[in-house]
């Protein structure tokens, strides 16, 4: 018999066993019991409402909707702000995909009583049609049954008839018909218009432009009003400059929208039809970083189109900001030196051809653009004379630039084995056979010669030690009276080495439509005309093309890509300093010259002594300065070709042009001046050109003296002239 405490434990055990038994079978029951509702309601969702829910589903649709967020600004090195966006008021309309055209004419209706919009955009085609819906039947019944039966019989398309039919109707509409469309319809058409230039469920702005506070009101107050439905108000953006610069480039509105000529390129890549795109210059070179992303909404639309919720689904950025190479302060006081040295020298004699002039300062070793002036004479509406902005010229207007090129030609002579490094040869006027004499303009006498080494040449300017290095290039030899001949591959090899510079081909600047000048065509039988292209008497160049070959001599040989954007920025948040840095523009190397340090250091030292020597073409305008600085004058004897109806039409004038770079040293600046068709006398050359680099380059310098106030980071108001000079 078992002690009664073993016993107690053995009835413990048996009673918990029974316990844990009978919950297991509680919860497996349970667990049964919830997976059969489960299935029992799944069978009934798919059962029995199945195809409710798939029916409903089937009557909505998801459309995305882009909303047009502000560009991005330009700003000045400084943080200027150049190009801005001005907040207005504006009235927009959505059409559903569903809205009929007689539903827009009633909304026109509604809101013409409440907002007044300008009529000299309405067409004759828009007049002609709203008449037709104003009297379609009438209308209809200008086509006789004839005219009807012979346009069906056509053996074209439907939609073809169609279209025929209505010009058919449209030309039967007769002006006093037209007239009868009151001063109040015409509004309401102007409206309509607008409402109908674009697509379903993309908002179209109605008015934009003077916006007043009154009706800004009174359309927000209604917005509920079934009466206008589709009808907005929302604050929209105009597109302001602060600047005159014309590089800066201009923008379409919202009723120009894309031109004609792009509409396919932009709306593949998601823009609609009247987004506001860049046109010109940078605001069309950075379109894609100024125009920012659309904010993206989904409406949801029932089988009728209506919408009946509105998901966000992107908030959109606003466009990145640029940030120029351009200090406005110094673009400024450049472009007022141009323009005065301009208007002196045109109200000077001989000066019937003087229109434009151009300086561009870039720094040699980074490529930006520290300044870009074109001036340009013209008239206003009145006759009087104006000086306009034209400093796109810089880099499309191409001219013969004469002897600022000889730096070139001297270092395509040692590339070439031309000549060697302190190389003397005689300037003596070339005498060719048929009489043709080509000499320098120091060095007129036929029986005067001058022993020159390669820096002495380039200090006096000497012509004929470069025709002496041309000759031996194409594999002649001067002698007296003989006659000699080049080749094609002669100008080829000069040419390319002059491309290495940037001469003659593009700079590869941030801006679109740059020129890369003209070649002059090899004419056999005339071997003097190679001369002249070693002198810059023959193919043409821009001057973006000499401040980069004058760079690419400064920068030891390195030819820099210019350009006038140096950063990317995200828009500013809180308005008041710069956003943070997204890109900085490198500096980019396109190539190095093949020439040896000597050799460019050789070039170098014959510019010093073209400022500094006893002889040099430009002591007298750079001899006393208080900074290092070297460079090359030119001139180029050319005839006027611009004008046929001018009675200087192929007569002859000069071009001047001025190229050089500062501290000789240690280059920061590197610049080049050019005026075409300078004077009408080629005996008297004024020597504005060379004023005008003294000018600039002093004014540089004492610019680059002057503290700084603020962090480059703080958007600063735009640079006031007049504040300057009162302060």
């Amino acid at each position: 018999m078992k002690p009664p405490q073993k016993r107690q434990a053995t009835l413990a055990k048996s009673k918990l066993k029974s316990n844990t038994v009978f919950r297991m079978n509680i919860l497996f029951f349970s667990i049964f019991l919830l997976f059969s509702i489960l299935i029992l309601r799944l069978g009934y969702l798919q059962i029995v409402k199945g195809e409710d829910f798939a029916r409903a589903i089937a009557r909505t649709e998801e459309v995305p909707v882009n909303t047009s967020v502000p560009r991005g600004r330009i700003f000045d090195s400084e943080g200027r702000v150049q190009v801005d966006n001005q907040p207005v008021n504006a009235i927009t309309y959505t059409a559903m995909q569903t809205t009929k055209r007689t539903e827009m004419l009633e909304v026109a209706k509604e809101l013409a009583k409440l907002i007044e919009k300008e009529t000299n955009k309405v067409t004759l085609r828009d007049k002609q049609d709203y008449y037709i819906m104003l009297h379609t039947e009438a209308a209809t019944e200008k086509v006789t049954d004839e005219e009807r039966a012979a346009i069906e019989s056509e053996d074209i398309t439907k939609k073809e008839k169609q279209q025929k039919l209505d010009a058919l109707i449209r030309e039967k509409i007769t002006e006093k018909e037209l007239e009868s469309i009151t001063e109040e319809q015409l509004e309401v058409l102007a409206i309509f218009r607008e409402m109908t230039s674009g697509y379903a469920m993309s908002p179209q702005i109605i008015k934009n432009k003077d916006v007043t506070a009154e009706e800004f009101a009174r359309v927000s107050e209604r917005l509920t009003d079934p009466k206008l439905k589709g009808v907005n108000t929302i604050t929209d953006w105009k597109r302001t400059k602060t600047s005159d610069l014309v590089i800066l480039g201009s923008t379409t509105t919202p009723e120009q929208g894309i031109p004609a000529n792009k509409l396919n390129y932009y709306l593949a890549r998601d823009y609609s039809r009247n987004d506001r795109v860049g046109t010109s210059f940078l605001e069309q070179q950075y379109e894609e970083v100024l125009q920012g992303q659309k904010s993206v909404v989904k409406n949801i639309t029932d089988g009728r189109g209506r919408v009946i919720d509105t998901i966000p689904v992107d908030e959109g950025q606003p466009g990145k900001d640029l940030v120029l190479s351009i200090d406005t302060e110094l673009q400024s006081s450049l472009g007022n030196i141009v323009e005065e040295h301009l208007r002196e020298l045109k109200a000077g004699p001989n000066s019937q051809l003087v229109r434009d002039a151009y300086l561009v300062m870039m720094d040699p070793k980074t490529g930006e653009v520290l300044s870009m002036v074109g001036k340009q004479i013209g008239r206003d509406e009145d006759g009087k004379t104006v000086v306009n902005d034209y400093s796109f010229g810089a880099i499309t207007a191409a001219y013969p630039t004469g002897s600022v090129v000889k730096g070139a030609t001297l270092l395509t002579g040692y590339e070439q084995n031309a000549i060697e490094l302190n190389q003397v040869m005689i300037d003596e006027p070339l005498q060719l056979a048929g009489g043709d004499v080509k000499r320098s303009l120091f060095n007129q006498s036929l029986n005067n010669r001058v022993p020159l080494s390669d820096t002495q040449a380039l200090e006096v300017s000497s012509n004929v030690y470069m025709f002496k290095i041309a000759l031996a290039i194409s594999g002649n030899t001067y002698q007296h009276k003989w006659g000699f001949s080049v080749k094609a591959e002669d100008y080829n090899t000069v040419r390319n080495s002059f491309a290495q510079f940037g001469l003659g081909v593009p700079t590869g600047v941030d801006l679109p439509n740059e020129g890369s000048g003209l070649k002059g065509r090899f004419i056999a039988g005339e071997p003097g005309i190679f001369l002249n292209l070693v002198i810059g008497q023959y193919d043409t160049y821009t001057p973006m093309q000499l401040a980069q070959y004058i760079s690419t001599i400064a920068n030891d040989g390195y030819r820099m890509e210019p350009h006038i954007v140096k950063e990317i920025r995200k828009a500013s948040t809180d308005g008041k300093t710069l956003g943070s840095v997204e890109t900085v523009i490198e500096p980019k190397i396109l190539n190095r010259i093949n020439n040896t340090q000597a050799e460019i250091d050789q070039v170098k030292k014959g510019m010093r002594m073209v400022y500094t020597g006893n002889r040099g073409s430009a002591r007298s305008y750079f001899g006393d300065a208080d900074y290092t600085a070297a460079g090359k004058t030119g001139t180029a004897e050319i005839s006027y070709y611009d004008d046929s109806e001018s009675p200087f039409y192929n007569k002859p004038s000069i071009n001047t042009a001025h190229v050089g770079f500062a501290p000789y040293d240690d280059p920061q600046i590197a610049y080049a001046v050019l005026i075409p068709y300078i004077t009408t006398n080629t005996k008297a050359v004024p020597g504005t050109t060379h004023k005008i680099a003294r000018a600039a380059v002093d004014k540089y310098f004492e610019l680059k003296a002057k503290p700084s106030e603020e962090s480059p980071t703080v958007i600063k108001a735009p640079y006031n002239e007049e504040k300057e000079a009162t302060e």
